[in-house]
């Protein structure tokens, strides 16, 4: 698609339901994004005016709105906002393209929800959230697991005192994915393209929600919240970027978040987030709004929350002044990661020992990961200090001392 070089600005354009929505980026994540418009769409909240691809969807794959009325299609994305009068943009793009394309919307008055992760690097972050500031358009960052009602239960939870003083908290990840995975597009896999950031790898884009999570339960959400990052990147596949890898996050408030994912695990998990503190832990497995409190003097309670879609709270604030859930500066912890992972040294491959192909199911897997994984939520320690012998050392605080794990 063709990224405009905008050449004026525009105020932000007055919004009536249904607001016209463009979406860039239809096939692969936004699949989901097209069927989360038609469902916005039945409900007169929205209306797909506009879709930007490279090669136009068919007729099947657009399946059109009311009365059979199909969206406008062209890979120029900013001719094709001007021709539909676009409300809103949806942008779901490859990763290097998010910023010019969030920031030829906001030029030409048009609100934003823009895939995560929001940029390659803080800079870019940065030139994209100032620049949508400036131009007095409203910005959604995708993290949907924000969305979750949870989030502030749980929050309240901590508020109250429920489990003690926190003292840290673990994100766990632990997925299967097979090799076709890192050959979907160009970019996938790569940490850079044409002398580009591209910077996908497990933590800043499939499992980038167990970091976005970790921290905003934390209360750790803004760039100014992070004093210090330690990261260990490795793979198993024959790809640049990492498919097993750790970070620990130092908080100015003192509560070190540690996040531990994989691509390359045994079976695949649900990703979670652990809220440890001084008389209990709260565990939040996030794709399912299911939260699970256990506390001293208390049985352990099961809770099951509902969540608000994104881009349905960015068409209230627009039409009713809603709050927004997840704008970039509640993202800025989350990039600072992305830096951190963007600036290491490329990671490092693990020993053939260390991995194996699965027969018939074209994946790699690396041999008790998963409990690493969890051990890593669970203790706030890095691969290398739970006594893996593939994890290179990492340069860390003396606070943490090695703990083993039999991974075997």
């Amino acid at each position: 698609m063709t990224v405009p070089q905008s050449t004026f600005r525009s105020a932000p354009r007055p919004v009536s339901r249904p607001i016209p929505v463009v979406l860039a980026g239809a096939r692969g994540h936004g699949r989901w994004h097209l069927e989360n418009i038609r469902r916005l769409q039945e409900a007169g909240l929205v209306r797909l005016a506009g879709v930007c691809e490279l090669t136009p969807l068919t007729e099947d794959e657009l399946e059109g709105g009311p009365g059979g009325e199909l969206p406008e299609q062209s890979a120029d994305f900013g001719a094709l906002l001007e021709s539909t009068g676009a409300g809103i943009a949806v942008v779901c793009t490859p990763i290097p393209t998010h910023t010019d394309l969030a920031l030829a919307a906001a030029e030409r008055g048009v609100h934003i929800l823009l895939e995560k992760p929001p940029a390659p690097s803080y800079a870019e972050f940065r030139r994209m959230a100032d620049g949508v500031a400036a131009a007095g358009a409203a910005c959604q960052i995708g993290f949907q697991s924000l969305g979750s009602h949870a989030v502030p239960a749980i929050r309240e939870l901590v508020a109250e005192g429920a489990i003690g003083r926190v003292t840290g908290i673990g994100g766990a990840g632990a997925w299967v994915r097979a090799e076709d995975y890192f050959r979907r597009a160009p970019w996938a896999g790569r940490r850079r393209m044409d002398g580009v950031d591209v910077v996908d790898g497990a933590l800043t884009n499939p499992l980038a929600h167990a970091v976005a999570t970790a921290l905003a339960l934390g209360g750790s959400t803004r760039a100014e919240d992070v004093t210090g990052i330690e990261t260990e990147l490795l793979r198993a596949n024959d790809i640049e970027s990492d498919d097993t890898s750790c970070v620990r996050i130092t908080t100015a408030q003192g509560r070190p978040v540690t996040v531990a994912a994989t691509l390359c695990a045994e079976r695949s998990g649900e990703p979670y987030v652990l809220v440890h503190g001084t008389s209990g832990r709260i565990t939040f497995w996030y794709k399912q709004d299911r939260v699970l409190v256990q506390r001293a003097g208390h049985g352990p309670e099961e809770l099951h929350f509902d969540r608000t879609d994104l881009l349905e709270n960015l068409v209230a604030h627009l039409t009713t002044g809603a709050p927004l859930l997840v704008p970039p500066d509640a993202t800025g912890a989350f990039m600072k990661v992305v830096e951190a992972i963007r600036r290491a040294p490329d990671p490092a491959p693990l020993p053939d020992g260390a991995w194996h192909r699965v027969p018939g199911e074209n994946r790699r897997v690396v041999p008790g990961v998963d409990r690493l994984v969890e051990a890593a939520a669970d203790t706030l320690s890095l691969y290398s200090e739970l006594g893996a012998p593939w994890a290179p050392p990492a340069q860390r605080p003396a606070q943490h001392p090695p703990k083993e794990v039999n991974t075997r």
